[in-house]
């Protein structure tokens, strides 16, 4: 009986270590979006890339145990609702953009580009998922792939 509570603590402790590594992820993108926005040298469109990226990694953290494709999925709904969601125009949801976190979370106009620039972004966090996020998951038994 002692085993199954020892086994348990490490299966917890190796799931937070996991979810560690994407709150680690999740704030470099939110921290590099931020900073892309400052430097008029840096495209416009990395912060958008960044923004999907983002979202794919708080998925990823929210969902351990779900499949990469789950993840995928969502992340491009969730991305593409937001963008489809700035065609809908009426005053309170245009004051909302105006603010900084409605700029930040819901953007200002739709754009087609920006579609590309999401799925550029979540093919970004899936990149840095299979380099490094899977090989750490294999040595500790964090994550499903």
């Amino acid at each position: 009986m002692g085993a199954f509570f020892v086994v348990i603590y490490f299966a917890k402790i190796s799931m937070m270590k996991g979810k560690l590594l994407y709150i680690i992820l999740i704030s470099i993108a939110i921290i590099s979006g931020l900073l892309s926005r400052e430097f008029k040298v840096v495209p416009v469109f990395i912060g958008d890339i960044l923004w999907a990226t983002m979202v794919y990694f708080i998925l990823r953290m929210l969902f351990t145990h779900k499949t990469l494709n789950f993840a995928i999925v969502v992340s491009l709904l969730f991305c593409f609702a937001i963008e489809f969601s700035q065609l809908y125009k009426a005053p309170w949801i245009d004051n909302l953009r105006h603010t900084l976190f409605g700029r930040l979370v819901l953007g200002e106009t739709f754009l087609w580009s920006d579609l590309l620039c999401y799925a550029s972004g979540i093919a970004l966090g899936i990149l840095v998922d299979l380099l490094f996020v899977k090989p750490f998951a294999k040595r500790h038994d964090a994550g499903s792939y």
